[in-house]
């Protein structure tokens, strides 16, 4: 039986959509190739840099345990831009007998990145690259072991931000870094803006800055200043700022072919890093490693 025309028809629109398939996958797959290697090198002496890192505190029975990465999902042929997602925890955790670490409080991380690189060309400055990061992100803070007696009543309501607990801690922030580079050496400057805030009244902008050295046998020096809101207990607002200071000696453990792998000794000043402590200022040195992925 001869076949109708509307079934050759069909039959060569499923064949074409057969044929494409492949094809369509392909590009997709071509276009899409997640990478940890990217665009914008991590920040070394930035306490809040999603990175897997186990920071002890020299001065207090307390621990440092962060756990995240930045991953780079698109990177055009040239290398000038990028698209890429950012993930992370920071945890501090107490050192207690018998190797145990419970989590005192932890704040949470994710977001997306776009990234554009320009070499510098014929610049009168010590630099030959420039890179920007935009980030959207959001951040939660959350109480975790110990703030609660046997019967679930929480302990020491009157030392959080807003005199009760619990509180919900809540950020939705755009934040964008320029980082001038050099082999051996970066500056860097960012501005952040949070549109959304739980506790409201908070100033929505702080700024950040800093700077790294690279020093022989694979050692370096790096400093990380922000300049972040300050939270009026009485008040139950932010209506100043106080810096805060990151700085951190380290080496990179290239010589045993980890070059992503750093030890480092960090001296922290300034308002806590952790949401829950929104209103402490600390002081402490901290020693132990940090891997970028």
């Amino acid at each position: 039986m001869t076949p109708r025309p509307k079934h050759l028809i069909r039959a060569a629109l499923l064949a074409a959509v057969a044929a494409c398939t492949p094809l369509c996958a392909a590009q997709a797959e071509s276009a899409i190739k997640p990478s940890f290697d990217t665009l914008f090198e991590p920040l070394l002496a930035d306490p809040m840099q999603p990175h897997i890192a186990v920071m002890p505190k020299l001065d207090e029975r307390e621990l440092q345990l962060d756990i995240g990465t930045s991953a780079d999902l698109y990177q055009n042929d040239s290398k000038t831009f990028a698209a890429g997602v950012d993930f992370a925890t920071w945890s501090q955790l107490r050192r207690s007998n018998n190797f145990k670490f419970p989590v005192d409080t932890i704040d949470y991380l994710f977001g997306v990145n776009a990234t554009w690189k320009h070499k510098l060309e014929n610049s009168s400055l010590p630099f030959d690259t420039m890179t920007t990061k935009l980030r959207l992100s959001h951040i939660s803070a959350h109480f975790e072991d110990g703030h609660t007696d046997d019967t679930g009543a929480w302990l020491h309501p009157e030392e959080a931000p807003l005199g009760v607990i619990p509180f919900t801690y809540s950020r939705e922030f755009i934040n964008v870094t320029t980082a001038l580079s050099a082999p051996g050496h970066k500056v860097y400057l960012g501005y952040q803006y949070m549109f959304h805030t739980l506790p409201a009244h908070i100033s929505p902008h702080s700024i950040q800055a800093g700077a790294e050295v690279g020093l022989p046998y694979n050692t370096y020096l790096a400093a990380d200043f922000k300049l972040l809101p300050v939270w009026d207990r009485e008040k139950e607002k932010s209506d100043a700022f106080r810096g805060t200071w990151n700085i951190q000696a380290g080496m990179r453990l290239s010589s045993i072919g980890l070059d992503n792998v750093r030890v480092a000794c960090s001296y922290f000043s300034g308002i806590s890093r952790q949401g829950m402590y929104l209103n402490k200022s600390e002081s402490f040195t901290s020693l132990g490693m940090i891997i970028d992925l």
